[in-house]
């Protein structure tokens, strides 16, 4: 190409023909400065004590909450064994101290049968017992719910009442005649008398109350 060209981003132009590449719409040098006085002239809103310090518990209880649940799904089997000593335990110890007579003094003993029961034995059979429920009758809806609570009172009422007067006794000292005695003088009453209670909150829980939080609501409702 001659010399009276030039190439501009791969084509051939006269010099002439080349238009200014700085754009006439760029800032002066006044303005530039304006604009920086502007900036740093303008206010910094900080968020006050009282925002941050709501903002942080409300995270805090949203975290707690989230790593309750997060539990419930990695490890579901101990978090309710756990859950339920803890209530089982506060239970005991607002009983003692509602029914303590004024010279009388709290029993720690009693306290630790009863966290023990909910860890060992009312959390897992819980956790085992409403999975099942749901295994086998997996609607929610009137018919299933009055389902569940037949099989409740007829299966697991009875067979967790046992246990908890055997061990219970077992604990105290008693022997294995005195165990079957308690057994014969108490399940039968013990079973009747939960009729005007146990089926309202069965429906409750099998009706409103989603499968992995079931165990709270039953062992609440124990206490």
């Amino acid at each position: 190409m001659g010399s009276g060209y030039v190439r501009i981003i791969g084509k051939w132009q006269q010099p002439w023909k080349i238009k200014n590449s700085t754009p006439s719409s760029f800032p002066s040098v006044h303005q530039l400065r304006n604009i920086r006085n502007s900036e740093i002239s303008r206010p910094i809103n900080l968020p006050s004590s009282h925002s941050l310090s709501s903002s942080s518990s409300r995270s805090s209880k949203i975290g707690f909450l989230g790593w309750y649940l997060g539990m419930l799904e990695t490890s579901p089997l101990i978090t309710k064994s756990v859950t339920s000593s803890l209530i089982f335990a506060a239970a005991d110890l607002t009983s003692q101290k509602i029914m303590l007579p004024p010279s009388g003094s709290f029993d720690p003993i009693r306290t630790l049968r009863m966290t023990g029961y909910g860890l060992f034995i009312l959390g897992p059979s819980q956790h085992l017992w409403f999975n099942f429920v749901a295994k086998v009758l997996p609607k929610r809806d009137v018919i299933t719910t009055l389902k569940k609570i037949i099989m409740g009172q007829a299966i697991f009422g009875p067979c967790i009442n046992s246990v908890f007067f055997s061990v219970n006794a077992a604990l105290q000292g008693e022997s294995g005649d005195e165990i079957v005695a308690r057994l014969k003088r108490d399940l039968l009453p013990t079973q009747l008398n939960g009729l005007l209670y146990w089926p309202i909150c069965d429906f409750v829980t099998f009706r409103f109350v989603p499968v992995h939080l079931q165990v709270h609501f039953f062992s609440l409702f124990c206490c």
